[in-house]
């Protein structure tokens, strides 16, 4: 993935996609993936897709978030029987604590198998050191003016 190297540091960096992963709630996964997952047992994509994600930095979060099994799965079989979670969410180590929600919606009509996944995110600006000097304002020394020379000085 040379895009995401060519991006600054400090900037958040989300990737999100259809991986057809079945990210599993193996043990070793967890700290990447949290517990949430729909799956108990991934397949290959989804493997590689844990693996991407640790040795970039990344979190998987659309298995970190505690939602419902409906609110989970992104794809429905043609015949209506099978559901998989196989559209995931994955962001940057530094920034995984902005993104405050995750789930699929159901109800959206837009002609595909697959359902909407709607991620909530706060992003926190920083002002920067030369910005918050422009607003620091030299302060007067009040109590100078109690002082009798100073009273006399027009």
């Amino acid at each position: 993935m040379k895009v995401k190297s060519t991006v600054p540091e400090y900037h958040m960096k989300m990737l999100l996609g259809d991986f057809n992963a079945k990210v599993g709630r193996e043990n070793i996964f967890k700290p990447t993936i949290g517990q949430e997952s729909l799956h108990q047992a991934g397949n290959d994509n989804g493997v590689r897709l844990v693996n991407f994600a640790t040795s970039k930095n990344l979190f998987v979060k659309s298995t970190m978030f505690p939602h419902r099994s409906i609110h989970k799965y992104t794809w429905t079989s043609p015949d209506g029987k099978t559901h998989n979670q196989i559209d995931h969410v994955e962001i940057d180590r530094r920034w995984h604590s902005s993104v405050l929600d995750m789930r699929s919606f159901r109800g959206a009509d837009c002609d595909t198998d697959h359902y909407m996944v709607i991620a909530k995110v706060r992003e926190r600006l920083a002002v920067g050191k030369q910005a918050a000097q422009r607003f620091d304002r030299q302060r007067f020394n009040l109590r100078k003016l109690n002082e009798p020379e100073v009273k006399e000085q027009d």
